[in-house]
């Protein structure tokens, strides 16, 4: 049952793809990176591909929408978060898209992600 302090911790090892919405994203020192947005699931696997990191804006405005390879991040209890082994500097130079451009994905914008992050970064395992 998840935690009234912390929704996103369900006490098991999977989660619900609504409850990951909105989890925090750290960088390994500890700075907050910014939110997941939204994650990307394989149609036919099933597995998550990406998480759709939001950042760069102020109160929700002028966000940036940065899709990470889901295996770079890595669910922290005690931050009730999930880490990331990138820079600020590595996610302002990332493949971003507006709010408008989300909803529109393609194998193109697939392999510019894995191209940026490491050939095959985005396949899950």
């Amino acid at each position: 049952m998840a935690s009234v302090d912390n929704p996103s911790e369900t006490g098991g090892r999977v989660i619900a793809a609504s409850k990951v919405s909105g989890t925090s994203v750290y960088s390994e020192a500890g700075e907050k990176l910014g939110n997941v947005y939204d994650v990307m699931l394989n149609k036919v696997s099933g597995k998550a591909e990406y998480a759709i990191l939001s950042f760069g804006g102020f109160l929700g405005i002028g966000d940036k929408y940065h899709p990470l390879p889901w295996n770079q991040l890595k669910y922290e209890p005690r931050q009730g978060g999930y880490v990331i082994n990138l820079s600020r500097d590595r996610l302002e130079g990332a493949p971003a898209y507006a709010a408008s451009e989300m909803s529109v994905w393609d194998d193109l914008r697939g392999h510019d992600i894995d191209d940026y992050y490491g050939h095959g970064a985005g396949l899950a395992s």
